[in-house]
C-alpha cells in the first residue's frame, strides 16, 4: 500500500481523474480508485471530502445533488473546465516529477 504522504499532493489529480468521463459521488469515486490502484492506495474519507470541498472552492468541480437509485439523496460532482486544465497542468509537473525523482532511485 502507498503512504499517503507519498501521494497527497496527487489526490485532487486523481479525483480529477476520476470525473473526465463525467460526474460521479464520493463512495464511488474511493471505489473506483481503490480499484484502479489494485488496493495499493486507499484514499481516506476525510480525505476524500476535503479535496471535494478545496477543488470547489477553486472552481475546479461542482456539485450538484440527485437522488440515488435506492433512494438515497446524493452528491455528485463533476469537472469544470478550469478543472480540466488544471488536471493537464498536474499532469505535466507529474512528468517533470517522474523525470527529477526517477534520477534518484537506483534499480537493485
Amino acid at each position: 500500500m502507498i503512504s499517503s504522504d507519498v501521494i497527497r499532493g496527487y489526490n485532487d489529480t486523481i479525483i480529477l481523474y476520476m470525473l473526465l468521463d463525467g460526474e460521479s459521488y464520493g463512495y464511488e469515486i474511493s471505489k473506483n480508485i481503490r480499484r484502479l490502484s489494485e488496493d495499493k492506495y486507499v484514499m481516506k474519507e476525510t480525505t476524500l471530502y476535503s479535496a471535494f470541498a478545496r477543488l470547489e472552492k477553486n472552481g475546479y468541480i461542482s456539485s450538484l445533488h440527485k437522488d440515488g437509485e435506492t433512494g438515497k439523496r446524493r452528491t455528485y460532482y463533476r469537472i469544470t473546465p478550469d478543472g480540466l486544465a488544471y488536471y493537464r497542468d498536474k499532469c505535466r509537473e507529474w512528468q517533470i516529477t517522474q523525470e527529477v525523482v526517477d534520477k534518484f532511485i537506483k534499480e537493485a
